[in-house]
């Protein structure tokens, strides 16, 4: 199977970051995902209780960055995985994390992930 769900550019406003500044405000993140799912049986269907709900994908990971203050984009990565895989039980995702207010000097920096198998 090669079915791949995505999202991109999702805009979550974090408190991120090492410096005390940091933990005082917060910072967009942007998010981009690739989600490994099969999606034939909804097609077919029409049936959204068979896709991969991407709204609830939104939603759940819009929660989780809100939820707590992080440091580090690595962190939120891996946490944000875990949690898609185990909620939505995706068998392969390719996350990245994009803090564009990182440097200066820079569009973005970004962290990107991959975990499970793509089947």
């Amino acid at each position: 199977m090669s079915d791949i769900v995505i999202i991109e550019g999702l805009k979550i406003d974090a408190v991120i970051g090492i410096y005390d500044w940091e933990k005082e405000v917060r910072q967009p993140l942007l998010f981009d995902l690739e989600m490994a799912w099969d999606n034939r049986a909804p097609a077919q269907t029409d049936d959204i209780r068979l896709a991969l709900d991407y709204e609830a994908v939104s939603n759940e990971l819009t929660a989780l960055v809100k939820r707590k203050p992080y440091e580090l984009i690595e962190r939120v990565a891996e946490e944000s995985a875990a949690m898609i895989m185990q909620t939505f039980n995706v068998k392969w995702l390719r996350l990245r994390v994009n803090k564009p207010t990182a440097l200066k000097n820079a569009h973005t920096v970004a962290v990107q992930i991959e975990r499970g198998k793509r089947g």
